[in-house]
């Protein structure tokens, strides 16, 4: 037997094996991942996001991602709970983020990976990185109650609560807490600065909840979305109804005959979240530190009139004044809000949307 012809074909075979092995640890390393699921919101808000936001940072990233609508922060917890979680990035309210974190339903953020060091303050969190600055504001048919500003038109929640001096249906929220108790509070003549004293107070829930009480035979219908608010002023279906400022001016756009007030508005962000156990986590944290850039964000106002939340993008943006003062993070409209109290929803948000569904099961 030629034992050295035996010896060198055993090390070619060993060699070749190795070699397999490496090219397949480096197809392994080259394959492209998963797309990373990001979950928002439909109607105007959804469109605007991806044409801002998802398309350019999925093209310039090489990210991939899978798109879907229905975003919720209690399908989250629900996931997260049943160790089934599907959804990678999140759009949420800051409420809704807050109290997902509180429940342990996020991830952390990577700071490291993600920049905020040139984000507004107050617009991100450990846990949730703001997207865009709204406000919740009321709106009303202009041709029943007048133009905002003019003189007889409604200016105040109070207002909104006051049937008598304006007479006409009403729409509020929904199957969700976030943005409804402040406004009732307001109505009972307690100042901004005061209102989450109140709330966080005994018996502050259930005072705002009795308020609404009275409001509900006027409620001819309660809205579910941010679409759904922009169509019923389109149709003129309801007078007056609570909803996004965005909403509101792109049905205007529209032909809506519709306005409304930052006076008492609530000063809100909505803001991206990473489920606990999301499938591509470490992408997703990728994928938010590119959306998350001022060039993505500039382009956001042309889409729909919400705010960015990383400031550099008002000096790079190319917004005319007259659409930057309409924005609801600009200074001028700022001083007129009440911020949203994330600690609040932390700590009550559970407790205030139990009793906020029994008021609209009554």
């Amino acid at each position: 037997m030629n034992f050295k012809l035996l010896r060198q074909a055993s090390q070619k075979t060993f060699l070749g094996a190795i070699g397999a092995a490496a090219l397949s640890i480096v197809a392994i390393g080259t394959a492209q991942a998963d797309p990373v699921t990001v979950v928002s919101w439909g109607g105007s808000y959804g469109k605007a996001q991806d044409a801002a936001l998802f398309t350019d940072a999925s093209k310039n990233s090489g990210i991939e991602i899978n798109r879907e609508s229905g975003a919720s922060m209690s399908k989250v917890m629900l996931q997260v709970e049943s160790g089934a979680v599907t959804w990678d990035l999140v759009v949420s309210g800051s409420g809704g983020c807050a109290a997902a974190a509180a429940k342990g339903a996020l991830e952390k953020i990577d700071f490291n990976v993600v920049d905020v060091s040139d984000f507004l303050p107050n617009t991100y969190t450990d846990y949730c990185i703001g997207s865009d600055v709204f406000a919740t504001v009321f709106a009303w048919n202009t041709e029943k109650y007048g133009e905002p500003g003019t003189a007889g038109a409604p200016n105040s929640w109070a207002d909104f609560w006051d049937v008598k001096k304006f007479p006409g249906t009403r729409a509020i929220r929904l199957n969700n807490v976030d943005g409804v108790l402040e406004p009732a509070v307001m109505a009972m003549g307690v100042p901004p600065e005061k209102v989450y004293e109140f709330l966080s107070s005994e018996g502050g829930i259930e005072k705002a909840i009795a308020k609404i009480r009275e409001l509900k035979p006027h409620i001819s219908v309660y809205w579910k979305s941010g679409a759904m608010q922009a169509q019923l002023m389109k149709d003129k279906e309801v007078d007056m109804i609570t909803g996004w400022n965005g909403r509101f001016d792109n049905a205007k756009k529209d032909g809506a005959t519709v306005g409304y007030t930052f006076n008492q508005a609530l000063r809100d962000y909505d803001g991206f979240g990473i489920p606990k156990g999301a499938p591509n986590k470490d992408m997703a944290m990728k994928f938010l530190a590119e959306v998350s850039k001022p060039q993505y964000q500039a382009n956001l106002p042309f889409h729909i009139t919400y705010g960015p939340t990383n400031k550099v993008a008002y000096e790079v943006t190319s917004a005319p004044k007259e659409l930057l003062e309409a924005l609801p993070s600009h200074p001028n409209n700022v001083s007129k809000m009440l911020a949203v109290d994330l600690k609040w929803y932390a700590n009550y948000r559970e407790k205030a949307l139990e009793m906020y569904m029994e008021l609209l099961s009554e």
